[in-house]
C-alpha cells in the first residue's frame, strides 16, 4: 500500500565523541534536553514508554517527562490504565526520546517505582484546573460507551470537585531508575555514533555501539 523506500535524509548535523561525552548519562542527557529546548523543539519532553505486561504482551505510548532528577526520570498518569496494570506485574520498561530535527535519539531501560504521594499531590496542583478534572473524570483506559458519556462525568467531577479538586488515589507519578542509557547521533553513511553507558556497582561504564 505505500512504497517509503525512496524516503531517506542523511544525517550530517552533529558527532558524539566519548572524549566529549560526560560521565554521568543524566548529565548528559540534561545537556542534549537543553539543545532541544534551545533549538524549539516542539514538545521536547514527549517520550515513548514501552511496558510489557506481567503475561509478556509490550505495548508503547506517548507520555510527557515531567521531572528529571538524581532519581531517574519523573512522568504522571492514571495508575490503573493499561500502563499502570503492565507496571504493577512488571516493573521493566523503556523510555525513548526521538529529537528529529536534531537527529538524535535517547533510550532509557530501568525500572519504575512509584514516586511519593506528596510528589503527585504537589504536581497534581500545578496542573490546569480542566486537566485536574479530567483526571478525576477519566476511568483510563477502560471502553466507555461514548464521548457524551466521558463529557457527562467530566462535567460532574467540575460540579462536584469545584475549583480545588483533589488528587484521586488512581493518578499519581512513577520514576524510571535507569540501568542503561543510549545516546545515538545520526551520522554520514549511517554509520551512526551510539554511546551506551551501563549502571555498575560504583558508577557508570560508556562503550560504543556498532551502528
Amino acid at each position: 500500500m505505500l512504497d517509503l523506500a525512496p524516503v531517506r535524509q542523511e544525517y550530517m548535523r552533529d558527532g558524539l565523541d566519548e572524549a566529549d561525552a560526560l560521565a554521568d548519562p543524566l548529565a548528559q542527557f540534561a545537556r542534549w534536553f537543553e539543545d532541544a529546548q534551545k533549538a524549539e523543539l516542539t514538545m521536547a519532553n514527549a517520550m515513548s514508554l514501552a511496558t510489557v505486561s506481567a503475561d509478556g504482551k509490550p505495548s508503547s505510548r506517548v507520555v510527557l517527562l515531567k521531572g528529571l532528577d538524581d532519581g531517574g526520570f519523573v512522568f504522571y498518569t492514571n495508575y490503573a490504565s493499561r500502563k499502570g496494570h503492565d507496571i504493577e506485574g512488571n516493573a521493566h520498561a523503556s523510555l525513548l526520546f526521538a529529537w528529529l530535527q536534531l537527529e538524535r535519539q535517547v533510550r532509557i531501560d530501568g525500572t519504575l517505582t512509584k514516586v511519593s504521594a506528596a510528589e503527585s499531590d504537589a504536581y497534581f496542583a500545578t496542573r490546569p484546573l480542566g486537566s485536574r478534572h479530567a483526571a478525576i473524570a477519566s476511568p483510563q483506559s477502560e471502553v466507555i460507551t461514548s464521548r457524551a458519556l466521558l463529557e457527562q462525568r467530566f462535567n460532574e467531577a467540575v460540579r462536584s470537585t469545584g475549583s480545588a479538586p483533589q488528587r484521586p488515589a488512581h493518578w499519581g507519578g512513577y520514576r524510571l531508575m535507569p540501568v542503561e542509557m543510549e545516546f545515538w547521533q545520526g551520522r554520514e553513511n549511517r554509520l551512526h555514533d551510539r554511546l551506551a553507558y551501563r549502571k555498575l556497582a560504583q558508577g557508570w561504564e560508556i562503550e560504543r555501539l556498532a551502528p
